[in-house]
């Protein structure tokens, strides 16, 4: 536990910095390295790195290239011409193998290198937003606290399994406790607009509910990833980050809750 907050607190100043100190390209790279190395975590992980180290290359390049095409706002025709390239080259690797790769471990390696870089390009969508520097953190906030609530409520008082075949250990009164830890924490981040970012009217209600639907979010993020988890008979993605194990472990919940708070700050007014 001591390793867990010891490595949180040690990355929060690098993550506060990348959002609001450093340019706005740097927001893109991050995000172009974490989906790297998180889209090679999964296929590593899994043993899919072993069995086709180009398929594996080519995933990853294309998870890479996504936080830019998303930052950049290229044109959808050069999007779709990078994505044939990289289905033909696909099943390319397949046919070469005598169809041994399989459609599976095909799907698998394509539905990651999208939807990791997709999903987490939300941020670069938050950062557009007009007060932006109140929203970015939202789907940060939202996780995390949903996170460290669920986790010790499920401590004190957790009693009956939440999902045991994928989770051995989370509980339904712990699912509960994220669920209020997070709702009550995006209130008090609501309280804080006005004197650390100049914001009024911010909705207190909406606030709350923001929470609440980020902390469900984040937890079906926690669980879809544990799926592949335990198809796979792995406990952790990677050790990079002692304490939490590897990027997807660490930000499974946040790659979920992120693109949800950019649709919910789209239609929902919280500031007025």
């Amino acid at each position: 536990m001591l390793t867990r907050v010891v490595v949180a607190l040690l990355g929060l100043p690098i993550l506060l910095y990348v959002i609001y100190g450093a340019p706005a390209w740097a927001l893109p790279v991050a995000l172009s390295v974490l989906s790297a190395m998180g889209v090679y975590e999964a296929l590593w992980s899994t043993g899919f790195l072993k069995e086709s180290p180009r398929v594996t290359a080519y995933s990853i390049l294309v998870s890479a290239a996504v936080p830019f095409w998303v930052y950049a706002g290229s044109p959808a025709h050069h999007a779709q011409l990078v994505l044939l390239i990289y289905v033909i080259a696909l099943f390319a690797e397949n046919i070469a193998s005598r169809n041994t790769i399989g459609l599976g471990r095909l799907g698998g390696g394509f539905l990651l290198a999208l939807f990791v870089p997709y999903f987490l390009s939300a941020f670069i969508h938050l950062r557009g937003m007009e007060n932006w520097r109140f929203y970015i953190i939202f789907p940060f906030v939202a996780a995390f606290l949903s996170d460290i609530f669920a986790l010790f409520a499920g401590m004190a008082f957790g009693k009956h399994k939440l999902a045991p075949r994928l989770s051995p250990k989370k509980t339904v009164e712990g699912a509960v406790g994220g669920l209020l830890g997070a709702s009550v924490g995006m209130v008090i981040y609501g309280l804080l607009a006005k004197p650390l970012f100049g914001i009024a009217g911010v909705s207190l209600p909406l606030m709350a509910s923001c929470g609440a639907v980020g902390s469900v979010i984040s937890q079906l993020g926690d669980l879809s990833f544990s799926c592949i988890k335990r198809e796979f008979g792995i406990k952790d993605y990677g050790s990079i980050l002692p304490g939490h194990g590897g990027i997807l472990d660490r930000f499974d919940s946040v790659i979920f809750c992120a693109p949800l708070m950019e649709v919910l700050l789209y239609f929902l007014p919280v500031v007025s």
